[in-house]
């Protein structure tokens, strides 16, 4: 579905209400392109964020399999309302999710251009009558560099200084600590730093950062409700990844049920949780 303003196009795939573009009046697509090294734009990450140790998790006694990153980013979504600069796309449990995830759930994914502003709103339902446990997550893949610029002229500047350890994978799970590599407030891009995969920030003090160029070219991203934050690139790709996340890979050694996962969000019954994502382009 295209979505436009006075000075951005969109276009939001109905396939796991996925964006797929965000292009400036100008010509210049700040998102990545999908190529097949991987093929992927912004997949919405739900009822997990990563993968879970053997991609299994236990509930109420009863064992549930569950692939990296669950299974919204695969679902058809209804389009419940549209208009030429916005959109509300909808997911409810049905029975093909019930099979993996035993939750009664409404995801609601809303787009709203405004200039040169993007907001996203994920908002999760409860409509069982018992806790629903869940984890959630934008994935949104920007051009690295953007414009004509080298990679290594690209940094990311946090709002805050985040001097908190990193984690790293291991064996696709949560692992290790490792000393941030942010230098204050300031992230100098380069490959080397996703040859493991991805970096993540379980300890989170920024709310927003600004991804910049050599180029002159930026990305301005904030959030609310999302407690984590994820970067990720495959070496010799021209995409960044800046995902936002509620929720993150099960720990190395963790066997609890999904209620006492570490990062794990609970929605009461009938409650609506909202995160919600702006991205400004520059």
């Amino acid at each position: 579905m295209a979505l436009s303003s006075d000075s951005l196009a969109a276009f939001v795939s109905t396939k796991g209400a996925e964006l797929q573009s965000l292009r400036t009046r100008d010509g210049v697509d700040y998102l990545w392109s999908g190529e097949e090294i991987w093929p992927k734009h912004s997949p919405l990450l739900f009822p997990i964020v990563g993968r879970l140790a053997q991609d299994r998790y236990e509930h109420r006694g009863e064992s549930y399999a569950m692939v990296k990153h669950g299974f919204a980013r695969d679902s058809l979504f209804e389009i419940v309302e549209a208009s030429p600069h916005s959109a509300r796309f909808a997911l409810r449990a049905n029975d093909a999710t019930r099979a993996v995830f035993p939750f009664e759930f409404l995801l609601e994914v809303e787009f709203a251009l405004d200039g040169a502003r993007l907001d996203i709103r994920h908002g999760v339902t409860n409509l069982g009558d018992a806790d629903m446990y869940f984890s959630i997550g934008a994935h949104p893949a920007f051009r690295w560099p953007l414009g004509d610029a080298a990679k290594d002229q690209s940094r990311i500047n946090f709002e805050r200084h985040e001097p908190a350890p990193i984690r790293k994978l291991a064996g696709g799970l949560l692992g290790r600590m490792k000393d941030s590599p942010v230098e204050g407030r300031t992230l100098l891009l380069r490959e080397e730093l996703f040859v493991d995969d991805a970096i993540i920030f379980d300890t989170l003090a920024s709310e927003s950062l600004v991804y910049c160029c050599g180029s002159g070219r930026s990305v301005a991203i904030q959030w609310e409700g999302f407690r984590h934050l994820g970067l990720w690139s495959k070496p010799g790709a021209d995409f960044l990844c800046i995902e936002p996340w509620h929720g993150y890979d099960s720990p190395v050694g963790f066997r609890g049920p999904l209620e006492e996962k570490p990062g794990i969000a609970c929605a009461r019954p009938g409650e609506t949780l909202d995160f919600t994502l702006r991205i400004e382009v520059g």
